[in-house]
């Protein structure tokens, strides 16, 4: 038998049910600047992320009564952003390439990185290409299995795979050049 999820915001979510406008700002309130983040490692691009996030949050509360209540809000309207961030990149006709594994990245070593390198790492994963970006993201920090990834982008689970290796390995290199590493 499968339980509910006990949500934290279920007043404001039955509000939402009612139409209540208070209720939607409340949530929006709490859920709008992850949610933003969410969109903006996907696209990229602030302006998308922004658009993204509006339209998500309206067809949230549009279809507010579909939300059954087996997983959080949050993650219900997490899967809503990231939906509608590959949407923006499908018209910005990003192509989410079939790879083969031949043409791999060569696998490198790495540390663990302290605080003070996040916003260089931050700006090394927007500046992947694209469809790279998407995977890592995703996988990496969505928390998404590469299947799921596969059926998303409407690619192959190898593809999701090479594309998540290339896209590690990229990172890395990038950060190498910027010697975020560099602990003395």
């Amino acid at each position: 038998m499968e339980t509910e999820y006990q949500n934290i915001h279920q007043s404001l979510i039955e509000g939402c049910r009612a139409g209540e406008a208070r209720a939607q700002t409340e949530l929006y309130n709490i859920y709008c600047k992850s949610m933003y983040n969410v969109s903006l490692r996907i696209t990229g691009n602030s302006a998308d992320a922004e658009d993204v996030m509006q339209e998500a949050f309206l067809s949230a509360f549009r279809k507010i009564g579909s939300y059954e209540g087996k997983v959080s809000f949050g993650a219900w309207l997490r899967r809503i952003v990231i939906n509608r961030s590959l949407d923006c990149l499908k018209k910005r006709k990003v192509r989410f390439e079939e790879v083969t594994e031949r043409n791999g990245g060569m696998e490198t070593g790495g540390g663990v990185p302290g605080e003070s390198e996040l916003l260089q790492i931050r700006r090394a994963i927007a500046s992947l290409p694209d469809g790279y970006r998407v995977v890592l993201t995703l996988h990496l920090i969505e928390g998404y299995p590469h299947e799921e990834i596969s059926k998303m982008l409407h690619i192959s689970h190898s593809a999701v795979r090479t594309q998540y290796m290339r896209a590690k390995n990229r990172l890395k290199e990038m950060v190498r050049k910027e010697d975020v590493f560099s602990y003395n």
